[in-house]
């Protein structure tokens, strides 16, 4: 597809800010359609107990939050829906969200995972700051998380909050006293607050992020729901160090261009991450947070 790619100024706020939020990454027939999956999802989320559905490694395809019952749903993930939606695998492979990305890490650009993270009306679900690149280390950082957003975000359904530049500081460890908790430390994460800004828009807008960036989002207060169809995209000379937190059959597919044939080593120290256990890093950071469903974002991102 030939779609809307970004201009030098775009670009340029990119490489120095670490984020660009840019309106109309899908049509308005994707849109409507990717609205329909998750109404459908959230509609099937409450004939069930808990997490269901399984991945190809076995874990829950769609994660439930803490209280969640027939009455009020809280389903707040799911794994690789490129594998279960036409829509969503469409959006990740050839949408004009897919050339923004590649006008930033292209011209081969390959797909690593994908997931729906969604804070329903309401929701307790905090993610806590953290940077992507620790969950998904790289032999360089040309990678960039697409934040869609299926529904409007507004400041007070639980927006993405970013520390403007901080891709181009230090990788902020993300295990504290021998546990992997899917963080920084809390010092830390009081100084990026202190220069967040919230990432808010129309739906059908998307987020642009550096796998540096540090993050975070704070709970859902209004009564609308939050959804964000999340792809993490890196360059085709790029080549994991770790196993993908998020498996899917789609790893690895190039979505513009083709396989250079070559591994682009950048110097970087950065920590293992752990492999999640369970469905997702929600409930691995929960653990270490106590039971204030004070959650984290699973694989990365809010």
């Amino acid at each position: 597809m030939i779609g809307a790619a970004l201009d030098d100024e775009q670009v340029a706020a990119f490489r120095r800010d670490g984020y660009l939020t840019v309106p109309d990454a899908v049509t308005g027939d994707q849109l409507a359609a990717l609205r329909a999956d998750m109404d459908a999802w959230v509609d099937e989320s409450r004939d069930h107990d808990g997490s269901w559905g399984e991945t190809i490694d076995g874990r829950a395809r769609f994660d439930v939050q803490p209280g969640h019952s027939a009455e009020r749903p809280g389903l707040r993930r799911i794994q690789a829906p490129t594998e279960v939606s036409a829509v969503h695998h469409a959006v990740a492979v050839d949408s004009a969200m897919v050339d923004m990305v590649a006008a930033l890490i292209g011209p081969d650009v390959r797909l690593h995972h994908t997931k729906v993270n969604a804070k329903q009306p309401g929701s307790s679900t905090e993610v806590r700051w953290h940077q992507d690149f620790p969950f998904t280390p790289h032999s360089n950082d040309s990678l960039v998380t697409a934040l869609l957003m299926v529904d409007e975000v507004t400041d007070e359904n639980g927006p993405l909050e970013v520390a403007p530049g901080s891709h181009l500081g230090p990788i902020h460890t993300l295990w504290h006293d021998g546990a992997f908790t899917g963080a920084v430390a809390d010092d830390v994460a009081a100084g990026l607050a202190g220069d967040a800004v919230q990432c808010t828009g129309p739906a059908g807008s998307v987020c642009l992020m550096h796998t540096r960036l540090a993050h975070a989002s704070a709970p859902n207060l209004s009564n609308r729901p939050r959804t964000l169809f999340i792809c993490v995209y890196s360059a085709g000379d790029a080549h994991p160090c770790s196993p993908n937190p998020v498996p899917t059959v789609h790893q690895g597919l190039f979505v513009r261009g083709s396989d250079p044939g070559r591994v682009r080593v950048q110097p970087s120290e950065v920590d293992l991450p752990e492999y999640p256990k369970v469905a997702s890093f929600f409930s691995q950071q929960a653990a270490i947070s106590g039971p204030s469903d004070r959650d984290g974002a699973g694989g990365g991102t809010a």
